[in-house]
């Protein structure tokens, strides 16, 4: 599940390139903060900890299901992935985030995921959101279907954040293909399936979105090499 949130956060250093390099002059409509993003902000300290260590003890027991053989299944609530962003993310990985971004939260419903954070630039001070459709194209090759890209009420410019993305993935060593549905650009990300000592191979076979949850599931099983 962490390999999904890392994934979104390379959707997001796009857009911290793109506003550091193209110098914006945005209205007073880029002001406007989604409400479960001001909602997320508020939640109370102990609750975010408790959140983040329920979302570390499922990814534990995840990483100790996938090598035995077998399917393994996982769900991740809205809640515990916030927590985990708030506290774990913050104080175990402060450079995960380029820097003038903070505070990313999610939101979750069957038709998508959307992710809020905090902007801060010389020419611009605001929250931008991103509204993907996240499900698994093949196994191990998960399909980002970015609906819509904006800060307050205003669109960004979809080309160059697709470049700016491009740029991320390479970064970061991660195989990304650009693909069209319906007139919307799809990332389809391919994550490495993990082998173990005794040459087990990992394959995710699904990801689906739920109302403020999301499953994920799959099979280990040993290879014929």
């Amino acid at each position: 599940m962490r390999k999904l949130v890392w994934i979104v956060v390379i959707v997001l250093v796009g857009l911290v390139l793109l506003l550091a390099g193209g110098g914006f002059l945005l209205w007073r409509a880029a002001e406007q903060v989604p409400e479960f993003y001001r909602d997320a902000l508020e939640v109370e300290p102990v609750r975010q900890k408790k959140a983040s260590d329920e979302m570390l003890q499922q990814t534990t027991a995840l990483a100790s299901d996938v090598r035995k053989e077998g399917h393994w299944e996982a769900l991740f609530t809205t809640e515990q992935i916030n927590g985990w962003l708030a506290v774990d993310l913050l104080e175990n990985h402060p450079r995960a985030l380029p820097r003038g971004i903070s505070d990313p939260r999610v939101a979750i419903d069957p038709s998508q995921l959307t992710l809020a954070c905090r902007v801060r630039r010389k020419s611009f001070d605001g929250v931008v959101t991103l509204a993907v459709d996240a499900y698994l194209a093949e196994p191990n090759v998960v399909a980002l279907r970015i609906r819509s890209v904006r800060t307050g009420l205003i669109p960004l410019p979809m080309d160059r954040i697709l470049d700016r993305v491009t740029e991320a993935a390479r970064r970061f060593k991660l195989k990304l293909q650009w693909r069209q549905v319906e007139g919307d650009p799809v990332a389809l990300v391919s994550i490495p399936p993990p082998r173990d000592e005794n040459d087990k191979a990992v394959h995710v076979e699904a990801i689906q979105l739920g109302e403020n949850e999301i499953y994920v599931s799959g099979s280990t099983a040993k290879t014929d090499d």
